[in-house]
């Protein structure tokens, strides 16, 4: 269920003036990068700040790390929760309620078996083998109770991967903020929240990805939109996919078939307050499709969407809820 980015274009307009200044810090963590951007004096202190909460979210939510706190839970280990997993869960398990399963935080053993997980992936999968990793999948089999958590099967997994970067970029963002930064633009792999504005009345500019035909093809935008004070998150499936005999199969699984979705919807990006929320719904809608994610935003003014659709081989960019795409 994870996902790739959109690209960013930060035109930043540098004065003379230090405090008009924009500073940039750049490194890596969550297996991407991190790009940030803040306007004001240079503060060497942040970096260390930020790398000690991508750092701390790395060993919540990180299925790779085998001492993660989600790891420890899938192995059925005992294990202090945090609050930082106990958020996310709690967002996980509502965003999957109100999607009806389109959004799962059980996904797990589905992305292992597809070979999207940290194992490698299954060859020749059969109905049989599906049917049996589905009977652990599902939100209501996990439960939650203060910092005790309970699985109705010690086989169900939890992977937070399509909602823990966004909740990243939340916290780096706060953190910035908390810090005295009012204006400034966090990238954690594509996932973005702007806070403030770029340049006096000017908001931040942010470019929206080009579906590529192959997983490396070239990444570009010819469509752009402003954003402030939101929070923005794409998923698409269109580089993250294996081929065989001829069919692709996508990391985009709907819970509910246990099989990787197919249809003409090549992305979704969502514009919304809180970046872990953006995410967790871009994944969502990819599994729900546009006339169903419709339907959905329809009950939710609070989010807008953006699809990227393919049509007999040409892109379709179509808006729902408010903002302006330029082209």
């Amino acid at each position: 269920m994870k996902k790739f980015g959109i690209l960013v274009f930060a035109i930043l307009l540098l004065t003379s003036c230090s405090d008009l200044q924009f500073q940039k810090i750049e490194g890596g963590a969550l297996s991407t990068y991190y790009a940030i951007t803040y306007k004001g004096k240079e503060n060497p202190s942040l970096q260390k700040g930020i790398d000690s909460i991508l750092n701390s979210i790395n060993e919540t939510f990180s299925i790779f790390n085998t001492s993660s706190v989600i790891s420890k839970i899938n192995d059925n280990q005992e294990v202090r929760i945090n609050n930082d997993f106990i958020e996310v869960f709690h967002i996980a398990q509502r965003i999957g309620q109100e999607t009806d399963g389109a959004f799962e935080m059980t996904i797990g053993p589905l992305v292992n078996l597809w070979g999207f997980g940290k194992d490698e992936r299954n060859t020749n999968i059969t109905q049989e083998m599906i049917d049996s990793v589905l009977t652990f999948v599902g939100y209501q089999k996990v439960h939650l109770e203060g910092t005790t958590i309970t699985k109705d099967n010690t086989d169900i997994q939890l992977n937070f991967n399509a909602l823990a970067k966004g909740y990243a970029v939340d916290k780096v963002a706060e953190y910035l903020v908390a810090k005295g930064y009012k204006d400034c633009l966090v990238d954690i792999g594509g996932e973005i929240v702007a806070k403030g504005k770029k340049y006096h009345d000017q908001e931040w500019n942010i470019g929206l990805q080009t579906p590529t035909r192959t997983r490396d093809g070239e990444m570009r935008s010819e469509e752009t939109f402003h954003l402030q004070n939101k929070a923005v998150a794409t998923s698409g499936n269109y580089r993250n996919y294996f081929e065989e005999n001829g069919q692709r199969y996508t990391h985009i699984i709907d819970p509910k078939t246990g099989r990787p979705g197919k249809s003409n919807l090549l992305s979704v990006t969502v514009i919304a307050d809180r970046c872990v929320v953006a995410d967790a719904y871009a994944t969502a809608f990819m599994v729900m499709g546009v006339e169903k994610t419709k339907t959905f935003l329809a009950k939710h003014p609070e989010l807008t969407c953006i699809f990227i659709t393919d049509n007999q081989g040409k892109f379709k960019t179509e808006v729902f809820q408010t903002v302006s795409i330029n082209n």
